[in-house]
């Protein structure tokens, strides 16, 4: 309403009984609430460049869950009656955010026949979501094998579990994601598909990004159709690295740790132009190079990449930044990351996180690799599976503290480290919490903040 609507409203109102000091306090009045309608019409509507909803203009805090992890093929669902309470006790304690895929790594497939369903793992492993208080996330993979060329018995073969769906059947697809988003409306967050698992167009040695990003507007579209809530994002693609000095598909984001590779690249900067919408970005990647998997220039000053990328993604594409999967210990022929020590393990994931939260990423979810054996390194907790199981390990212990105490957001200080092996270790503090890790094999003393701290070999040592 114009000026001139305002001041016909009030005149009639009675210009005469109420004075004009009383018509100037009116207009004043009327003239704040009108911009603050705005204000908040204008910080609530989401909407993005394109007129689509967009969560990164809205409520951050909805799109920065800060540290968390991905369920997968063994969880702390099944097993036990008193170890899963066991484990129940500490995610509850934590409220880290969980990822659940589904289809695969625990679930069953959702959807065998075109229009029967079949939820009860996703319902179990959602209802275990909701028992600890966290905030779930959905990731909306993989796809049906009927949706893939495929009949309505389901193959399990990796192969057949990473490929993507026809075209033909990428409706089908949104549509089961719209059947997901009904079924559980508590839940906010969806990523659509994985590392764009099936793909890579071999004949033109790139990605398949014009097939991914038809499939991500057809589920988003479904997805804000079924609640204008929901929170979406994607491409989830892998920021593969090659070595320094490259120059196979070597891109410009580099650093000392190698280039990203320009297949990778292109196919973000299409998705990013040609996508309908997007609360927030999802990658994932390694420290380590795609072939050899070596570390430049170690295993501690590789994790500067996770930065670097996020970095440059945050510059890029203006959303916030989620890393869906992060490794940084290479794994074997079997895909297993047995190599490492503990110790070591948890110090080099330390220094990750610290350049996660000093380059403000937004969310991160570890890939919890839980076994149904005692051995199982860089696992969250025992596994559920045993007599007494269920118990906290080093990186539950180190991803939960690490999120209460640098929480997306967090005001963050580097502290002063001072002395001969000020190098030897990485550091970061926040309100009266510090922590400190030491990137070498031997014992070694340090100088934080003015206080002498004498570190065991990669001990990871939290002050305040």
């Amino acid at each position: 309403m114009g000026r001139r609507g305002v001041s016909r409203t009030f005149w009639r109102a009675g210009w005469r009984r109420a004075g004009r000091w009383r018509f100037a306090v009116l207009l004043a009045a009327g003239a704040l609430a009108l911009a603050l309608l705005v204000v908040l019409w204008a910080t609530g509507r989401q909407t993005g460049g394109d007129g689509s909803p967009d969560g990164a203009n809205g409520d951050r805090a909805a799109l920065e869950l800060g540290w968390g992890f991905t369920h997968t093929q063994y969880s702390a669902d099944r097993g036990d009656d008193a170890a899963r309470r066991t484990a129940a006790g500490l995610l509850t304690a934590s409220r880290m955010p969980q990822n659940q895929h589904i289809m695969g790594w625990g679930v069953d497939n959702p959807e065998p026949r075109p229009g029967t369903y079949n939820f009860g793992d996703l319902d179990r492993r959602v209802a275990y979501m909701r028992k600890t208080g966290t905030t779930p996330v959905l990731t909306l993979c993989c796809a049906p094998d009927w949706m893939k060329g495929g009949g309505e018995r389901t193959d399990w073969s990796l192969k057949s579990l990473e490929k993507a769906p026809d075209r033909a059947h990428y409706k089908d697809f949104a549509k089961l994601a719209g059947v997901i988003a009904k079924r559980y409306p508590d839940v906010r967050h969806f990523i659509v598909w994985n590392e764009f698992k099936g793909f890579y167009d071999e004949g033109r040695n790139r990605w398949n990004y014009e097939g991914y990003t038809e499939l991500y507007n057809l589920v988003y579209a479904e997805l804000k159709k079924q609640n204008r809530a929901n929170l979406v994002g994607g491409p989830y693609l892998s920021m593969d690295s090659n070595p320094p000095g490259s120059s196979s598909n070597a891109s410009s984001l580099r650093g000392p740790w190698g280039s990203v590779d320009q297949r990778v690249v292109d196919a973000l900067t299409y998705w990013n132009a040609h996508k309908k919408g997007a609360d927030f970005l999802v990658v994932d990647g390694a420290s380590y190079t795609r072939e050899d998997s070596k570390f430049f220039p170690d295993e501690f000053a590789a994790t500067r990449k996770f930065a670097d990328v996020t970095t440059w993604l945050r510059r890029t594409v203006d959303l916030p930044v989620w890393w869906s999967e992060w490794y940084v210990e290479p794994a074997d022929a079997n895909d297993d990351r047995k190599s490492w020590s503990e110790p070591h393990r948890t110090a080099v994931h330390a220094t990750a996180l610290i350049h996660f939260a000093r380059s403000g990423v937004s969310a991160a979810f570890y890939w919890n690799p839980e076994e149904t054996g005692a051995d199982c390194p860089g696992c969250l907790w025992r596994s559920t599976e045993l007599k007494g199981g269920g118990g906290g390990l080093p990186m539950l212990d180190l991803l939960s503290r690490f999120g209460k105490a640098f929480p997306p957001g967090a005001e963050l200080r580097i502290p002063e480290v001072t002395g001969d092996n000020r190098d030897a270790v990485s550091a970061l503090a926040s309100g009266s919490t510090t922590l400190v890790v030491n990137m070498q094999d031997r014992r070694l003393t340090v100088e934080v903040d003015g206080n002498s701290l004498d570190l065991a070999p990669n001990e990871i040592r939290w002050t305040g």
